[in-house]
């Protein structure tokens, strides 16, 4: 099912979502429009990553409906397949394999998915290693990498299938404090470049420097969509406010 509305990239329509009887999603409704950047955040536990997941169909939903780039996320693999293939994710953890060096990392999915002749993969794969500043890592494997370059080779392997749409789930999370700067400066870059983000965290300098929009979220639901300038300075809701009150002390 397609939708002609062009300018909208990601659409989600009354999502619901349980794990046995916890409600880990309710009623949630949000657009998100080409080159927009979403910034999600709330407590451990309101669901943050798993809306991040629905949004290709790692997790699955009891109720509601997920659209990506005019295509709606339904149990049809062919077109979660193709709805991914669209859609680069960096988790948490780098995700990385460990046997394989970073250029063969970042060449896989395009050889394999996209089909694309090795030296055509290799030179994409150098590019944006070279655009998240990292090219001269290319020969190495993950364990000879910082924890922030193993992340920035995760950026650029998500960015080598050429998406529309980029996902970070906390990508800072499980980096020491003085590499969270590196991947998050590289994450500035593409927002730059105008690409289509959502992402969870727990960075507010950052939120302020690149959201187009901050959405709150708290057990499973959302409890405020706004400006970043609003949201900081002027929330609506007392939720917002007591999460601010925490996380900026």
């Amino acid at each position: 099912m397609r939708t002609t509305k062009n300018e909208v990239a990601i659409e989600i329509i009354d999502l619901n979502k349980w794990f046995g009887r916890f409600h880990a999603l309710r009623d949630i409704e949000l657009k998100v429009m080409r080159g927009e950047r979403i910034v999600v955040c709330g407590p451990s536990g309101s669901g943050k990553s798993t809306l991040l997941r629905c949004i290709n169909r790692i997790e699955d939903w009891q109720r509601g409906r997920v659209i990506v780039d005019g295509t709606e996320l339904t149990e049809d693999l062919k077109t979660i397949d193709e709805v991914r293939g669209e859609v680069g994710m960096v988790f948490q953890q780098f995700n990385l394999f460990p046997h394989l060096s970073v250029l063969e990392n970042c060449t896989l999915a395009p050889i394999w998915v996209r089909k694309l002749p090795k030296t055509e993969a290799e030179e994409i794969a150098r590019h944006y290693l070279k655009r998240v500043r990292i090219p001269e890592q290319a020969d190495k494997y993950p364990a000879q990498l910082s924890g922030g370059q193993q992340q920035r080779v995760a950026i650029a392997r998500a960015l080598c299938m050429q998406p529309k749409i980029m996902l970070f789930d906390e990508p800072t999370s499980a980096l020491d404090p003085e590499m969270v700067k590196e991947v998050l400066d590289t994450m500035v870059g593409l927002a730059l470049d105008g690409m289509t983000m959502v992402v969870v965290s727990h960075e507010m300098g950052f939120a302020r420097q690149v959201a187009n929009r901050m959405v709150l979220l708290d057990a499973g639901q959302i409890v405020e969509v706004n400006e970043p300038e609003a949201f900081f300075s002027h929330p609506q809701h007392e939720r917002t406010k007591l999460f601010l009150s925490q996380i900026l002390r």
